[in-house]
């Protein structure tokens, strides 16, 4: 073989390389991108998943919250009167008119039922502390006659 003969063998050996390595690296480019999506959707399953358990777990306390909310007056550890209470829902879940079953109101309590570890909204606690601090008036509304 002469030399430029060795030169064009060397040159369509080297082309061929170059070309099955361009191949191997699209095809490992390809299988990549696959596992990564696959990988990818597997794990958006579970976190699917546990964001629903998530969901249903805490719509099952809320659905518990307000039922002991509605509940909470005939419950037998509940300190105030069942006549005496009035529910108002948001801010406050009852008013008690302690004394109004006798005919006179001795004092107002408000009371906001709570379940778990739930804690006061911001809300509510600026009602408690309005209270606590005596920002509390009375007011009359007469509507103008027709």
């Amino acid at each position: 073989m002469t030399q430029p003969e060795v030169l064009a063998l060397l040159l369509a050996f080297a082309l061929l390389a170059l070309l099955l390595f361009a191949i191997g690296l699209a095809l490992m480019f390809r299988l990549g991108r696959a596992r990564g999506r696959r990988d990818s959707e597997l794990a958006m399953a579970g976190m699917v998943s546990g964001e629903r358990e998530d969901a249903v777990r805490r719509s099952r306390a809320v659905l518990a919250g307000q039922a002991a909310e509605q509940l909470a007056p005939w419950l037998p550890d509940f300190p105030w009167d069942p006549n005496e209470i009035r529910f108002v829902g948001k801010p406050i879940d009852f008013i008690v008119f302690r004394g109004a079953s006798l005919g006179k109101v001795e004092e107002l309590v408000f009371v906001e039922v709570k379940t778990g570890s739930s804690g006061l909204s911001k809300v509510e606690r600026s009602l408690r502390d309005a209270v606590r601090e005596g920002r509390v008036s009375w007011a009359e509304y007469r509507p103008p006659q027709a």
